[in-house]
């Protein structure tokens, strides 16, 4: 494993800097999205020569581009809206296989026509998961032509809200480019803290073998989003549990300001070091 943290952390800065602020904070690996470039998250269009552009500054700087975020609300209730998001998600595909970036991330989104990230009542119905398979139909399929893997991630407020919806969703769909993006916290409300050794070791059964990218993001006793190694979150149990589910790859932090980044660098570190001992 190594420390890695989202580009979107950083305030704008050109290439240059932005991986080598990336680099000398004390991550190796950065999960990127287009917007630290200029352009939307989901570009309308995709200028020629820039995703070369990124992975040479990040080459340069010694940072692995580990996944670019694709995220779109799968689950809109408006079709037209998410016709209108896959032509900016395709063009997510394309700069990815085009920086060298093998994984493509997604969230499936809420029937919250306003925001993504909130739950809804009719996130649970056929409809909801009728509009994010149709979704996941077109993505697995340009994924697939460009050779890139697509990893979703359980958030609690969407239709692939926890562990066992995820797995159900791998059932379903089949096939090898889809896994996971696992994060401790998004499986935690504050209620679950407790028995939070029990519902990570669970995620790793059901996931284990889908593990195609790990957050370390830590929240409070009330559920509100820290540093990692500050908040409630089992942290070094969770590295260990995901370890032996036979993930080795980055271990992601976000959600903290931009100062706390070196912090964040030395306890990913930590984390891991303890872990390999």
């Amino acid at each position: 494993m190594v420390p890695g943290i989202f580009a979107r952390t950083y305030a704008h800065r050109d290439l240059p800097e932005l991986f080598g602020r990336i680099r000398g904070d004390g991550f190796a690996a950065v999960q990127f999205n287009l917007s630290c470039a200029g352009l939307s998250p989901l570009p309308a269009d995709l200028p020629a020569g820039l995703p070369e552009r990124i992975r040479r500054e990040a080459d340069a700087a010694g940072v692995d581009l580990c996944a670019l975020s694709g995220t779109y609300n799968m689950a809109h209730p408006d079709p037209d809206r998410r016709a209108a998001d896959r032509v900016g998600f395709a063009n997510v595909v394309r700069a990815a296989a085009d920086m060298g970036v093998p994984l493509v991330t997604l969230c499936t989104g809420s029937r919250d026509p306003a925001d993504m990230w909130r739950g809804h009542p009719e996130n649970g119905t056929p409809e909801a998961w009728s509009a994010v398979r149709g979704e996941l139909d077109v993505a697995l399929d340009l994924a697939g032509r460009a050779g890139l893997h697509l990893g979703v991630e359980p958030e609690p407020g969407n239709v692939v809200s926890d562990a066992a919806v995820a797995r159900r969703l791998l059932d379903e769909v089949g096939g090898e480019r889809l896994g996971i993006v696992l994060d401790a916290a998004n499986l935690l409300p504050p209620e679950a803290l407790p028995r939070q050794a029990a519902i990570v070791a669970r995620a790793c059964v059901l996931l284990g073998p889908h593990l195609l990218l790990v957050h370390a993001k830590d929240v409070d006793a009330e559920g509100r989003v820290v540093p990692a190694g500050r908040g409630a979150v089992d942290l070094p149990g969770f590295v260990a549990a995901v370890r032996r589910a036979g993930y080795d790859g980055p271990l992601v932090g976000h959600n903290f300001a931009e100062h706390e980044a070196p912090g964040v660098a030395a306890e990913l570190a930590r984390l891991i070091g303890a872990g390999s001992a």
